[in-house]
Formats: structure tokens, C-alpha cells, sequence
């Protein structure tokens, strides 16, 4: 069953968040990660959340997406961004 990341992202240090970027994309990579939305502009239809910027990973399973984000690679990309801004990201089932 497909499995999905999804991250809201505030920036607070733009020249650090790229040093994660660069190293959280060479963990999608390794991991087969579909990036279906990375930024972009949205809308606010209902509710009192209004995300910063927002990412969509799409990945093949559960399984594939925890290993993703438990990767080497991520957690490096992690670190970097420890002082970049603040990441709430969940992981859900997809249908």
C-alpha cells in the first residue's frame, strides 16, 4: 500500500534550509521518493491551519517511507536543519 510524507516547513534560515534541501533530496533519491508537491501555492479551504510551505513524498509503501526518513542521509539532512527552521511532518497510508 503506498505511503506518503507530509511536511509543513517554516524557514527561518533560508541559506541553511538549502544545505538541508540539497541533502534531503539526496536522500529521496536513494529511498525512490515521488515528490508530488514541494512548495507551491496553495489555498486554504476550512480550518485555522495555514502552513507555511508544504511537501508531498509519495513512496511505495509505509516501510519505504520509514526507511527514508531513518536513513543516514536524512538524518544528516536533519542536523543541517536543526537551526533552518521547523519541520511537522506525519506519515500516512495511502489508499
Amino acid at each position: 500500500m503506498a505511503a506518503y510524507i507530509i511536511a509543513d516547513v517554516t524557514v527561518t534560515n533560508p541559506e541553511q534550509m538549502a544545505k538541508y534541501r540539497e541533502w534531503s533530496t539526496k536522500a529521496m533519491q536513494e529511498h525512490g521518493a515521488e515528490v508530488l508537491v514541494r512548495g507551491g501555492e496553495f489555498e486554504v479551504l476550512e480550518g485555522p491551519w495555514t502552513p507555511s510551505r508544504l511537501v508531498l513524498l509519495g513512496f511505495k509503501d509505509r516501510a519505504a517511507a520509514k526507511a527514508f526518513y531513518d536513513s543516514e542521509t536524512y538524518q544528516h539532512a536533519k542536523s543541517l536543519r536543526l537551526e533552518a527552521g521547523v519541520m511537522r511532518m506525519v506519515v500516512v497510508d495511502g489508499i
